[in-house]
């Protein structure tokens, strides 16, 4: 039987994933690169990403990719753009789907990424990468600053358990903003979305900080949305 597609010119899929994760000792907002081992750009810093494979959809493929590189399953992903300009790659005609992930820098498992030599590095000090992977971590900054203004997004990037000062230095590194201290922890707290709980973080100091966690249940009655970065602002 006649295949009509038999004449069609053949175009590759990938999925390239934007890895964000929040470093609550360093107090930074970091994205994974990883050196790109094969030609074209060999040596340079890439994005992690791959070609999707015939029995896959977009989001099993950046699953799979990203549980290559992380080790870890269930991570929150988002489908950010499509980019299909013609010589985007110089190797072969490939459109590639962008995915942007948040994941907490504590989970991984270090062996993992050694073998893609991968590193995490701060927003502000990523290296020039490959190809239009730059205008990929561009936009999906620009989908991280809105979805974390609008909803509680941020607390994908932090620890089951975290302080008030890693949850305040995570939304400034996000937002570029500085926040009072004062201010942030009375707003914050006001939403009634955290549980503050007996234990103490006492990494800094000996009188330590108090832990907290997210009420995922008491988000979800909610209908008014989270909207942290206008309320902490007036």
């Amino acid at each position: 039987m006649h295949n009509k597609y038999n004449n069609e010119a053949k175009v590759f899929v990938a999925v390239d994933c934007i890895i964000f994760g929040f470093d609550p000792n360093a107090e930074e907002l970091k994205i994974l690169l990883i050196k790109r081992n094969f030609e074209p750009e060999k040596g340079n810093w890439s994005l992690m990403g791959g070609f999707m494979e015939p029995g896959e959809t977009l989001k099993e493929a950046a699953n799979r990719v990203l549980n290559t590189l992380t080790g870890l399953e269930n991570i929150f992903l988002e489908q950010l753009k499509t980019f299909s300009i013609v010589d985007r790659d110089p190797a072969e005609r490939t459109i590639s789907v962008a995915y942007f992930a948040l994941i907490n820098v504590v989970d991984f498992k270090d062996e993992l990424y050694r073998d893609f030599s991968a590193t995490w590095f701060k927003i502000s000090e990523k290296p020039k990468l490959i190809f239009d992977h730059n205008d990929m971590v561009t936009l999906a900054m620009e989908r991280l600053r809105f979805k974390a203004s609008v909803e509680p997004i941020g607390f994908e990037l932090l620890p089951a358990k975290f302080t008030m000062r890693q949850l305040q230095m995570l939304y400034e590194e996000i937002f570029e903003e500085k926040y009072d201290k004062r201010n942030f922890s009375k707003k914050v707290n006001s939403f009634g979305l955290l549980k503050r709980l007996d234990e103490k973080d006492k990494s800094s100091s000996k009188k330590g900080s108090f832990l907290y966690e997210f009420d995922m249940e008491k988000y979800k009655k909610r209908s008014n949305g989270f909207q942290i970065r206008h309320q902490i602002m007036n």
